[in-house]
């Protein structure tokens, strides 16, 4: 089976914006080529075929896999390095502040965080929930990322990163803990006191992304009360944060959401609080020069104070390192 490879650099997507060596390459994905072959395929010369090559081993997207000698004849086979590339390189803004990219899950503190600090970083959001922010960790297309996953085991967090960085340095920082729980409208209008109550057809259901700590603490909740998630009228609704799924049940175009106390309070919603979380930052090693100033700030008292100003959050271990 043959393997894919990401395109990481500027350099390699220069090399490819010129459809010659995009072809080239295209074509020893398929199968080994020596350069005569590849110069009567495409109607060029061999030497004009070499200065492309040249380029694209330079660039590690295409490498020598066989030398055959037949008299005093050398013929090298050339083929490309992955049976398929994909692109993959963040393009920040260019400033004298560094930029960091944050992805994650959705949370109201690092939100604040981000304004606090605003004018020495600038951090960028890009909420995806928990299980895809850490695949985009994975895959260099962030700096840092957001978490709050349940293991079956009762641990937070440190058993998916385990297993999704098992080569890697990674730290595992607390950034709070946080109540999430049932928010509906101000005064309750259809009675909702339990999960089971999604089940109503007169509720309407908003609901947070596959992926996130959020949906994934809802479908064992909903398996372990044996109800369908077609049972729940808007169970494939999907906002991708807190404050969407708050905002929709404010406006009247939603009765019911599993999220965050301090979400359902800035909206003026109810709150039936059901379980609190450990809300942690993943960062790579490699990464954390970066991140200092925002390390550094989890450490202060206006951090401890602006989190504990959120309703249903608390910072009694903020700032402190998770073992891995």
């Amino acid at each position: 089976m043959q393997k894919v490879e990401p395109i990481r650099t500027f350099d390699q997507i220069k090399l490819l914006a010129d459809s010659r060596r995009l072809e080239i390459l295209q074509l020893l994905m398929t199968a080994p080529a020596t350069l005569t072959q590849l110069a009567h395929r495409l109607g060029q010369s061999p030497a004009w075929i070499r200065h492309h090559i040249k380029l694209l081993e330079s660039a590690h997207l295409v490498e020598i896999t066989e030398i055959r000698r037949t008299g005093t004849v050398m013929e090298k086979f050339y083929r490309a390095r992955a049976g398929t590339f994909y692109l993959q390189e963040l393009i920040l803004p260019k400033s004298k502040k560094p930029a960091m990219i944050f992805s994650g899950s959705h949370d109201l503190a690092l939100e604040a965080a981000a304004v606090s600090l605003s004018k020495h970083v600038n951090l960028l959001n890009l909420p995806v929930g928990s299980l895809d922010g850490l695949v985009n960790l994975r895959q260099g297309l962030c700096h840092i990322s957001g978490a709050h996953l349940l293991d079956e085991n009762g641990e937070y967090n440190t058993p998916y990163i385990r297993r999704f960085f098992p080569d890697r340095e990674i730290e595992v920082i607390t950034l709070a803990n946080r109540i999430q729980g049932l928010m509906f409208r101000a005064g309750n209008p259809k009675k909702i006191k339990r999960i089971s109550d999604l089940a109503n057809p007169n509720i309407r259901f908003v609901n947070r992304n596959p992926g996130s700590g959020t949906r994934l603490w809802l479908d064992r909740e909903l398996k372990r009360a044996e109800i369908r998630p077609d049972a729940v009228r808007g169970y494939t609704r999907v906002v991708k944060t807190h404050s969407e799924v708050a905002g929709l049940i404010a406006s009247g175009k939603a009765d019911a959401a599993l999220g965050l106390q301090a979400a359902a309070s800035q909206h003026g919603l109810g709150f039936i609080p059901l379980f609190e979380e450990r809300y942690d930052l993943v960062l790579p090693h490699e990464q954390e020069k970066l991140l200092t100033p925002l390390l550094d700030y989890l450490q202060t008292g206006e951090f401890h104070r602006m989190t504990e100003s959120l309703t249903g959050y608390s910072a009694v271990h903020s700032g402190e390192q998770i073992p891995l």
